[in-house]
C-alpha cells in the first residue's frame, strides 16, 4: 500500500492521465500524430529532478511537466513536448491520477477485507455450536454460541464490503474539463476517450476539480471497516481478562507481556487496532470538512487530502492484516466459555422461567415478582437458583419437575442457532 501512495506512483499515473490526452487529442485530430506517439516513446521523468525544479518553482504540475519536457528534449523529441500538458489545467491531471491511485489502493483494501471475512467465516463455524455466556452491560445476560459473535462480525463486514466497493466505485471518476468545469479548452468528447483509456468513468459535471463528496464517502467506507475492526478487538479485549479468559489473541514463544511482571499476556495488538480505528474516523471528519470549496475550487483540500488518503489506507491495510492474524491464532478455551456459562448456578435462565410460567397461567407481574426475588437471593448470597426454584411450592403448583428443567435447557435456548448462521451466510450485500 505504502508503494502504491508512493510519489513515484503518483508521478507515474499523472504521467499516464498525459498521454491518454495527447493519445485521444491526437485521435480527434486536435494535435499532430506524431506528437502523441514521440510523447508516448520518450515521456519519462526522474523524481530527484522533479522535486528540485519543485523546490524553485513553488509547484508540482509545473515541475512535473519541466522534468517531463527536458526528458523529451534529450531524447530529441523536444518538438513534441509543445503539446504535452496541452488544453489541461493542473487538476484535469491531479484528480484524474489520484482516482487512479485510489483505484489501485481499493482493490488492495478489497482483497485485504474479503480475506479476513473468510477468516470469520470458518471460526464461525469452527465454534458454531460452542456455548458461551451473552453479556449485556457487561453482565450476564443469557446463552450464545461463541460462533454467533463470528457470524456477527462476518455479517457487518460484508456490509462494510459492499460499502466499499461501491465507494470505490463512485470515486472511479476522472475530469479534462478545464479551469472552471465548462470544456474552454477541451470538449465532452475527448474527456470520454481520455477516460475511457485510463479505465475510469468521466464525471458528469466537475469545477476545477472532482466533488469531495466522493472522496468524503470512500474515507468514511474505510473508517466504518476500522470501526468493525475495533468491534472485534475490544471483544477480544474483554474475553482476555483474568476473571473472564474465554479467548485471548496469539502469544507467541519468547514474546514478553510486561517488563516488571513476567506472568502478564496482554491483548497488545486489539489494543493497538482499537487505536489506529480512532486516527482513522478522525480523517473521515477531515473529509468531510473538504467538500465545501470556494466557488469552483481553492486550494484547502488539497493538503489535506495528502494525509488523510494515504495514512487512511496504510492504516486500515495494516489494521486488517493484523486483524486476521488476531482471528487466526485466537485462542479460544470453550471449558471456560462452559465454566462461566455455569457460575451463575441458572441465573440465566431466568427468561425463560418467567415465560413458561405466564404461559402455564400466573399474572406475568405475579412471575416476574417470584422469579426475580429468588434471583435476587440467589446472586446476594450466591446460591443454587435452579435448586431454588425446584423446591418452590408456589412454581411446583404450575409447572411440573421436568418443565422446570425445560425451562434451564441449554439446547432449548440454543435451537436456532443453525438458522441464524443459513440466514447471515447465504446473504449477499450489495449497497451499491
Amino acid at each position: 500500500m505504502g508503494a502504491i501512495f508512493s510519489d513515484q506512483n503518483r508521478f507515474a499515473q499523472w504521467l499516464e492521465v498525459e498521454l491518454a490526452t495527447s493519445d485521444a487529442l491526437a485521435e480527434l485530430g486536435e494535435i499532430p500524430g506524431d506528437a502523441a506517439q514521440a510523447l508516448r516513446a520518450h515521456a519519462a521523468f526522474d523524481l530527484a529532478r522533479i522535486n528540485e525544479i519543485e523546490r524553485e518553482v513553488k509547484h508540482d504540475v509545473i515541475a512535473f511537466t519541466t522534468a517531463v519536457a527536458e526528458k523529451m528534449a534529450a531524447a530529441g523529441a523536444a518538438s513534441a513536448s509543445r503539446w504535452l500538458h496541452y488544453g489541461l489545467t493542473s487538476n484535469d491531471i491531479v484528480d484524474t491520477a489520484q482516482a487512479l491511485v485510489l483505484k489501485q489502493a481499493s482493490a488492495l483494501l478489497v482483497r485485504e477485507t474479503e480475506a479476513l471475512r473468510e477468516s470469520l467465516r470458518r471460526r464461525a463455524f469452527e465454534f458454531q455450536h460452542t456455548p458461551q455466556i451473552g453479556r449485556t452491560h457487561g453482565v450476564h445476560a443469557e446463552p450464545i454460541t461463541f460462533g454467533l459473535k463470528f457470524a456477527l462480525w462476518y455479517d457487518d463486514l460484508s456490509r462494510n464490503l459492499a460499502r466499499l466497493k461501491a465507494a470505490a466505485e463512485d470515486i472511479r471518476v476522472g475530469k479534462i474539463s478545464g479551469a472552471v468545469g465548462v470544456f474552454g479548452h477541451i470538449g465532452p468528447q475527448a474527456e470520454e476517450k481520455i477516460c475511457q483509456r485510463l479505465g475510469l468513468k468521466p464525471a458528469a459535471i466537475a469545477s476545477q476539480v472532482i466533488s469531495r463528496d466522493r472522496h468524503a464517502a470512500w474515507v468514511s467506507a474505510l473508517a466504518l471497516i476500522a470501526a468493525t475492526l475495533e468491534k472485534i478487538s475490544l471483544e477480544l479485549r474483554h474475553l482476555q481478562r483474568t476473571e473472564v479468559r474465554e479467548a485471548e489473541e496469539p502469544f507467541s514463544e519468547g514474546q514478553k507481556g510486561s517488563s516488571a511482571m513476567p506472568h502478564k499476556r496482554n491483548p497488545v495488538t486489539a489494543e493497538q487496532i482499537c487505536g489506529l480505528a480512532r486516527l482513522v474516523r478522525s480523517n473521515a471528519q477531515a473529509a468531510f470538512e473538504n467538500i465545501a470549496l470556494w466557488h469552483e475550487r481553492d486550494i484547502s483540500h488539497s493538503s489535506v487530502e495528502r494525509v488523510i488518503l494515504p495514512d487512511s489506507a496504510i492504516l486500515l491495510d495494516y489494521m486488517l492484516a493484523k486483524s486476521r492474524w488476531l482471528v487466526d491464532g485466537m485462542r479460544v478455551y470453550p471449558d471456560r466459555m462452559r465454566r462461566n456459562l455455569e457460575s451463575t448456578r441458572g441465573l440465566i435462565f431466568s427468561g425463560q422461567l418467567l415465560l413458561d410460567l405466564a404461559a402455564a397461567g400466573m399474572l406475568r407481574e405475579n412471575a416476574y415478582r417470584l422469579v426475580q426475588r429468588h434471583a435476587m437471593q440467589a446472586w446476594e448470597n450466591e446460591g443454587d437458583f435452579q435448586k431454588a426454584i425446584e423446591t418452590d411450592p408456589e412454581v411446583l403448583s404450575y409447572l411440573s419437575l421436568d418443565k422446570i428443567r425445560q425451562a434451564f435447557s441449554l439446547d432449548r435456548y440454543l435451537t436456532h442457532v443453525d438458522q441464524i448462521f443459513h440466514r447471515v451466510f447465504s446473504v449477499t450485500y450489495n449497497v451499491a
